[in-house]
């Protein structure tokens, strides 16, 4: 019986799909309480080819970078940088920042650091907390722990089933609703959709 980690197949749809309610259009950088960082284009655009190329190879496109090369020049990124933040990349480019961690499993050290540097940017209004939400359960089921927000699915015969076990399944919905998240009935029906797609 196969197991397939639903990120990966979501990972082909919108990004918008993955990480929350943010809005993904680009807009002038908002402030933020730090210290004021200039938008840079060139990053930003470096980040979204990255992300195509990492869409293109999951919809079983053309894909030569794969996901190790890919971690390893985010890392270089954020050793220069810092987490890319809305105001140093926008919106798309931080997201696309994200979708590099959360395809990094082969580098569980490298996609806990980034957790905790993604959770500090959205703590600054820089980060999507919708992204911190996938990140933190991607980090905590790659360690067979229980997730808390259950972004973390396997598609069993056709069927949306969680990867590992929820924290707190009755307060799920509230965690999933602080994070810019759909109800998780919701995403599930969502994820039951490709999860029967991908089986036909």
């Amino acid at each position: 019986m196969a197991l397939w980690p639903v990120v990966l197949v979501l990972a082909i749809l919108p990004i918008v799909g993955c990480g929350g309610s943010d809005s993904h259009a680009e807009s002038e950088p908002e402030a933020s309480s730090s210290q004021p960082v200039e938008f840079d284009q060139e990053l930003h655009d470096e980040l979204m080819a990255m992300f195509r190329r990492d869409q293109a190879g999951r919809a079983g496109g053309v894909d030569n970078e794969g996901d190790e090369a890919r971690t390893y020049r985010l890392e270089e990124i954020i050793d220069e940088y810092g987490w890319p933040t809305f105001d140093l990349v926008g919106k798309k480019g931080a997201n696309a920042a994200w979708i590099i961690a959360q395809h990094s499993d082969f580098y569980p050290q490298f996609q806990a650091n980034a957790l905790k540097l993604i959770r500090a940017a959205a703590e600054e209004g820089q980060a999507s907390w919708g992204n911190v939400a996938y990140l933190q359960d991607r980090v905590a089921v790659g360690r067979g722990n229980k997730q808390t927000y259950g972004t973390q699915i396997r598609c069993v015969k056709g069927r949306a089933k969680l990867a590992t076990p929820l924290v707190d399944p009755d307060g799920v919905d509230r965690l999933r609703a602080d994070a810019g998240l759909e109800s998780l009935d919701d995403y599930f029906d969502e994820v039951d959709k490709l999860c029967a797609s991908e089986r036909s």
